[in-house]
């Protein structure tokens, strides 16, 4: 676990400008480009030192480890994503206190996650995850269950469905890289053609978010490359 390395502002830089060469290749907007960082494993005080850095949006994996974070933190103006697989027993704390949750991949998670959203707050915004490759290893919806699942998700009322994620295999090559994701920006465009209003893609990670953005990636979740490996 890292305290506060004192190189997370070369980091940060390094990562913003790998983000800026990427975009650039695929001839779109910095901006249209989410940074989220990943602070599973790091303590309080390195996402607040990020947050000085200009970060503002932070995904966690863990609910009782992001509820600590966010306690910590809430004199700053962060926006908190849930990234982990989420068990039914633990949706009313996210639904509570989180503004994403990326991996919605079952109706009754989603149906748990719309009645527990307080009625103060905006709606949540999801992410469906697809199990783009068939991995037995991983969760996800399989493309042929995807429509279904979007059209009933949508009818939610405390939920907003913002769009698709996915965790492909790990390639290193880029072309194969780019194979994954190009497969979940088809998925994301067929059911925006049949009525969806799908606007996010949640790919790509520290080892490929290049490939992801020039396949169209709208939020890239990173972790190693901003804080370094965890323990």
């Amino acid at each position: 676990m890292l305290m506060n390395p004192q190189n997370l502002p070369d980091r940060v830089q390094e990562v913003r400008e790998r983000v800026a060469t990427a975009v650039a290749s695929a001839g779109r907007s910095v901006d249209s480009v989410t940074l989220l960082a990943v602070g599973k494993g790091q303590p309080a005080a390195t996402l607040r030192a990020a947050a000085a850095l200009g970060l503002t949006q932070f995904g966690e994996s863990y609910v009782q480890e992001g509820l600590a974070k966010m306690a910590q933190l809430r004199d700053l103006p962060l926006t908190w994503h849930f990234i982990g697989r989420l068990q039914a027993n633990k949706t009313r704390p996210v639904a509570e206190s989180f503004s994403w949750v990326h991996g919605v991949e079952r109706l009754k998670i989603a149906q748990r996650l719309s009645e527990q959203r307080p009625y103060h707050a905006p709606p949540l915004n999801v992410c469906l995850q697809v199990n783009i490759a068939g991995e037995q290893s991983k969760g996800g919806a399989g493309p042929d269950e995807l429509p279904g699942l979007a059209a009933a998700v949508a009818e939610l009322p405390r939920l907003r469905l913002r769009g698709l994620m996915c965790l492909p295999p790990e390639e290193t090559d880029p072309a194969r890289q780019r194979h994954w994701f190009a497969a979940l920006r088809a998925l994301r465009d067929s059911l925006n053609q049949g009525g969806a209003a799908l606007d996010t893609l949640s790919m790509g990670m520290s080892g490929d978010f290049e490939s992801a953005i020039l396949e169209g990636a709208t939020l890239i979740r990173i972790g190693t490359a901003l804080f370094g490996p965890r323990n």
